[in-house]
């Protein structure tokens, strides 16, 4: 075996097992069961011309594969990387602790010296009693302490199966409420595949279009990205070319592939089951969904709720209801028995830990089901909102534009031929309007017409030339008063088009205006459910903000029976409207999906962003949805109300069935080990019920 010492700063000492051209073995003596060995591999990976890294944390090996690298700084590198360590080791070690509980236990009646079973006894209670005398020096008197108390005192009158029995119950409490947080943490893994280092990225070599494997991080926003079958994506952006099926399991939860055509959506961490297409990049790196999504669900589990944060306090503060009774109990029997059962019994197990548990159960649950909640103090809010208020367009509406009418200016251009002539412009532009154009035209059999080169206006539209003359196509504010085309001829049509309530796309060519797209935004088909269902959960009022006019938009409320519309909104006005309602004393939601919707997703109780929503407004929501459909705010209104009623259960039963047990231990009539028994019996089946949790509808 080989010595080879580094000088670097740490000063590591690796001893090398085997070494060859391009692979080495090493041992990494600051490995440990608890290292997270994946994190660590993917850590080493990402070293230059490293191949491949495999981790053996059991014998503290190492093996690396690389190329075209120096060993002594390759393995220099490494030693300067940090190994991460699992966030799940306290699961870990409570299953340990119960195991410790569960031998000093079974040793007892195999061994017949209690001075040995004690010593046993004491070293499977130690974690608690250092923790609980280290609490107490750190915060006084806590549950913590008292559960100490509870065994020290039990150990000290030598009555080992009480303090056996309730260490032994305690950790096993400890481990149920670990391993619900620690199944949230899954939640993130199954939903942010792990990070892919390279792609196929296509570049002009001389004149030569050539695939080059570039590293994740390079990508830049308009990139063209090629993904095969079996490979993964690993940036967002839409389909440019090529045809492929989809798995986005990751991202949405639908087991069944999806198809993908030119035009189409991807998204990183999804994988190409079959085809291969070429990607126009819109986000990389850490503006992908993969990276955004991780770090919502981070947020949510390192939030605690108001409720959970008000029953710890509350569970401390019981702490000298319970001793004054444990003195109590003294004075009235006259004996270290009944002061041992009343210490056994207190508020503080189940208040603590049933309430995070519960609501930590329904975050997963929603997760796995398409509805991100970034902390349980959104899911309390949502409980409680009584007014929902909902923006129009891509949240009522499905925010997928569809032509429905074409109207040519020019008797010498048929509607077709407008709509081609717009598509043949639009078609490498990807933009809700222009795909509905595309959509259109190919619906009628697209005939493409041969145009020159499209010069984007952001904001506006795009122009190009057909035939030597100059096609411009956009908003009116572009045709009119930046191209000088009039518009007076056909006012009155637009006018009548615009009210009812239809988009419209303008295409000028030649100066004149040729003609108009009409477009509509088709209502979802389960909103009206959506609002009904809303109402039967106790909301009082349902909201719609819309930029229509009063009378489209009362129409559309006067269908889905919402209560009150703000028409002709501005996107300025919005978040006006919410903080005047804010003001009213209402508990708000607010739904919304577009960028203008950022500051009202902010002032509202609980923001909720749509699944086809703006990155910003996703970014500053509480709640974003992976699935595009409305009825999921009734999902999760109706999963944070139920949820809160479990919390409340518990609390009753906590109280109740303690109460009970305090009671009898004060007066005699429980030993220690049946205090300890029905105590924390009580306790586990209120963390199994809250594990359970709520049913999403």
């Amino acid at each position: 075996m080989q010595k080879q010492k580094l000088k670097q700063d740490n000063n590591i000492e690796f001893k090398i097992f085997h070494k060859s051209k391009n692979r080495v073995r090493f041992l990494q003596p600051e490995l440990s069961l608890n290292s997270d060995i994946k994190a660590y591999e993917d850590a080493i990976l990402k070293l230059d011309n490293v191949t491949n890294a495999r981790v053996n944390k059991t014998i503290k090996s190492v093996t690396v594969n690389f190329e075209n690298v120096d060993l002594d700084k390759l393995l220099g590198e490494i030693s300067k990387l940090e190994i991460p360590v699992l966030e799940n080791e306290s699961d870990d070690i409570s299953k340990a602790e119960i195991i410790k509980s569960l031998i000093s236990l079974g040793l007892m009646p195999i061994i017949r010296n209690k001075d040995i079973n004690t010593l046993i006894s004491l070293f499977a209670s130690y974690p608690l009693l250092k923790d609980g005398l280290s609490e107490l020096l750190k915060s006084g008197l806590t549950s913590k302490v008292l559960e100490a108390m509870a065994v020290g005192i039990s150990l000290s009158r030598k009555d080992l199966l009480a303090a056996n029995s309730t260490n032994l119950m305690l950790n096993i409490g400890e481990y149920i409420e670990e391993s619900t947080t620690h199944k949230s943490d899954d939640l993130i893994k199954a939903l942010a595949k792990p990070a892919i280092k390279e792609a196929w990225v296509e570049v002009n070599k001389n004149g030569k279009k050539t695939l080059v494997k570039t590293k994740t991080e390079d990508i830049k926003v308009g990139d063209i990205v090629v993904v095969g079958s079996g490979e993964s994506i690993a940036i967002d952006g839409y389909v440019l070319e090529g045809n492929a099926s989809v798995n986005e399991a990751s991202m949405t939860g639908e087991a069944e592939a999806i198809a993908k055509k030119h035009g189409d959506r991807v998204m990183s961490g999804t994988v190409v089951e079959d085809g291969k297409i070429k990607i126009w990049t819109e986000l990389a790196g850490k503006d992908t969904s993969t990276e955004r999504i991780r770090h919502y669900i981070q947020n949510s589990l390192n939030e605690k709720s108001n409720v959970a944060q008000k029953a710890t306090k509350l569970a401390d503060k019981l702490v000298p209801i319970t001793l004054s009774l444990a003195g109590l109990s003294y004075f009235i029997n006259r004996n270290m028995t009944s002061v041992a059962s009343v210490l056994q019994a207190d508020y503080s197990c189940a208040l603590k830990l049933a309430t995070p548990v519960a609501f930590k159960s329904s975050i997963s649950k929603a997760g796995n089901n398409g509805m991100l909640i970034k902390g349980a103090k959104s899911l309390e809010e949502l409980a409680s909102a009584d007014t929902f208020v909902f923006d129009k367009t891509g949240t009522i509406t499905r925010g997928i534009l569809e032509v429905i009418d074409i109207i040519s200016f020019d008797k010498d251009w048929k509607k077709d031929d407008v709509l081609n002539l717009a598509a043949s412009a639009e078609e490498h532009y990807f933009h809700p309007i222009a795909e509905a154009v595309v959509s259109a035209a190919e619906k009628k059999g697209f005939k493409h017409m041969h145009h020159g080169e499209v010069e984007f206006i952001v904001a506006h539209g795009l122009k190009t030339h057909f035939h030597g003359k100059e096609v411009v196509i956009g908003n009116r504010h572009f045709l009119e008063d930046d191209e000088n085309i009039s518009f007076k001829a056909h006012d009155t049509k637009i006018r009548n088009e615009l009210k009812d309530g239809n988009a419209l796309l303008y295409i000028g060519y030649d100066k004149k205006l040729l003609g108009i797209i009409v477009m509509k935004d088709e209502i979802r088909s389960n909103a009206k459910k959506t609002i009904k269902k809303l109402k039967e959960l106790g909301v009082k009022e349902v909201i719609m903000l819309t930029g229509d006019i009063e009378t489209k938009a009362k129409e559309v409320a006067d269908l889905l029976g919402i209560d009150k519309v703000y028409a002709n909104m501005l996107p300025t006005s919005k978040a006006e409207v919410i903080d005047t309602l804010v003001k009213e004393g209402k508990k708000i939601v607010f739904c919304g999906d577009g960028i203008n919707d950022a500051p009202s997703l902010t002032k509202a109780n609980v923001g909720i962003s749509m699944k086809r929503g703006a990155d910003i407004a996703r970014a500053v929501a509480d709640i974003s949805l992976l699935k595009d459909d409305i009825y999921a705010v009734a999902q999760l209104k109706e999963l944070a109300n139920e949820t809160l009623k479990l919390v409340d259960r518990n609390f009753n039963a906590t109280v109740l069935i303690n109460s009970a047990i305090l009671l009898g231990a004060t007066l005699g009539k429980l030993s220690p080990i049946s205090t300890a028994v029905l105590h924390n019996g009580t306790t586990i089946g209120l963390l199994l019920n809250s594990m359970k949790g709520v049913k999403i509808q």
